[in-house]
């Protein structure tokens, strides 16, 4: 089998990088999509299963929790204990997971299936990621795996919405989860002949108290993102857990002779600042998503299926994104592109600003959507480049666990802080997503600004 170990040059794939590029792809495409896919079809499970209309967000929140809370730690243990491992576990719980889901009678199972969903998506996005970096050398190469990985997590995203939409309509919502067994199986079976094991030689121990803190801080942060906005009282609380339990986190790193965390990785300028850019693209666009539903759906009167088919634009734009942002980044150097990433995104939300009550103005929204979602993945690409460069091999499952958390919390609290703006300044709906669509505009703006010494031109 020489043909899969051949080095193809520095700027060429060999066939082994590039099976390993269409398998890992695909499985962090499914993830993206499992993300959204519920979205739509949450009305209908609710009614089919009996869920309590206040008590119906668990499903989206349960997954969330999961998913963000862990992922640090699930990628430092990818780290440790072999990257294939933890992805193939991964990929395994998210198939059993899904399968239950699909089966579930009761909104406990439903919710105990979406628990495990996130877990799966903590393990295998951080290990997924690593495996990534890994096989691709920092340059043009990783820079391009990178951006298509990032194209197709977008268009999953974008995807998921539409997909749900037609699942939910022509078969039963139980196929948003089953559809996901067979995928899971086909990367169970070729994943074995085309990833390679990687962890260092030497085993270390693993920092309990550090996995602790971190953990229940991620948790508790995540939790109060999610309930700040309807729970103001229990949400601050649990935000300022989270903090505190954060700070400790950082105190035990910095004592700890073998740190789940470096602090000389989370000091280094290019993952602190890179992880915040990284935050504020997460954060901004998947809230915007959130405020043109509500303008779609409340203003213009679109129904949920034809809401999903518009934002079609917004993915096709973040696909082009993720192919232009390897060349922009090559270009203008990753400090340039993330800025002018972030500057596209800036003024296509803000010309959103003009929306009326109209139907005319949808062609705005399509126009801004596509420009915007190429800017967006151009800072995405941009962010993931900076956050796993300078880094050794043996330390990218902790990079890309710390970028995966980044991107997990930034699509939490967008979304919230999104909706308070929105609620504080509604005298109509329409006043209120322009009001927050403006905000979104600022922090899109915000994404350019950085010391010069930070991120590399």
């Amino acid at each position: 089998m020489t043909v899969l170990t051949e080095r193809a040059g520095p700027d060429r794939m060999t066939t082994r990088q590039r099976l390993v590029l269409v398998l890992l792809l695909g499985s962090q495409f499914m993830l993206a999509v499992d993300f959204s896919i519920l979205n739509v079809a949450l009305p209908v499970i609710g009614a089919g299963l009996g869920f309590a209309l206040a008590d119906l967000q668990w499903v989206a929140t349960a997954f969330a929790l999961a998913a963000a809370g862990f992922t640090l730690l699930f990628g430092r243990i990818a780290d440790l204990f072999g990257r294939r491992r933890l992805f193939l576990l991964g990929m395994a719980l998210l198939g059993l997971s899904s399968l239950v889901g699909g089966l579930a009678t009761s909104p406990g199972v439903l919710l105990v299936a979406r628990v495990s969903q996130g877990l799966a998506t903590a393990i295998v996005t951080p290990a997924g990621l690593s495996l990534l970096t890994t096989s691709f050398a920092e340059g043009p190469l990783r820079a391009r795996a990178l951006g298509l990985n990032g194209a197709l997590m977008s268009a999953g995203f974008t995807s998921g919405a539409i997909l749900g939409g037609l699942l939910t309509e022509l078969l039963s919502w139980r196929w948003a989860f089953l559809v996901n067994v067979p995928v899971a199986l086909a990367v169970l079976v070729a994943a074995p002949a085309v990833l390679r094991e990687s962890r260092p030689a030497e085993r270390r121990r693993m920092d309990l108290p550090g996995a602790v803190t971190v953990t229940a801080g991620l948790l508790a942060l995540v939790f109060g993102l999610t309930r700040v906005g309807e729970h103001a009282l229990q949400g601050a609380f649990a935000l300022g857990a989270g903090a505190v339990l954060l700070v400790a986190f950082w105190f035990v790193e910095r004592r700890s002779a073998a740190p789940l965390v470096p602090v000389t990785i989370m000091a280094r300028p290019s993952v602190k600042w890179g992880n915040l850019a990284g935050l504020i693209a997460f954060a901004t666009e998947t809230s915007l998503v959130f405020l043109l539903t509500l303008y779609l759906q409340e203003v213009l009167g679109y129904s949920a299926l034809a809401t999903g088919l518009t934002f079609g634009v917004l993915g096709l734009g973040t696909v082009l994104g993720g192919v232009l942002a390897p060349r922009v980044l090559g270009a203008l150097g990753t400090g340039r592109a993330l800025s002018a990433g972030f500057a596209v995104q800036a003024a296509a939300t803000a010309s959103l600003a003009l929306l009326g009550a109209g139907s005319g103005w949808i062609w705005l929204l399509l126009v801004a959507t596509f420009v915007g979602g190429v800017g967006n993945m151009v800072a995405i690409v941009g962010f993931m480049v900076t956050a796993t460069s300078g880094l050794p091999d043996s330390e990218q499952g902790l990079a890309t666990g710390l970028a995966t958390m980044t991107q997990q919390v930034g699509i939490t609290m967008g979304i919230p802080i999104m909706s308070a703006v929105a609620t504080a300044a509604m005298g109509t709906v329409l006043q209120g997503v322009i009001m927050a669509v403006i905000v979104n505009a600022v922090l899109a703006f915000a994404g350019m600004l950085r010391p010069r010494s930070a991120i590399s031109n």
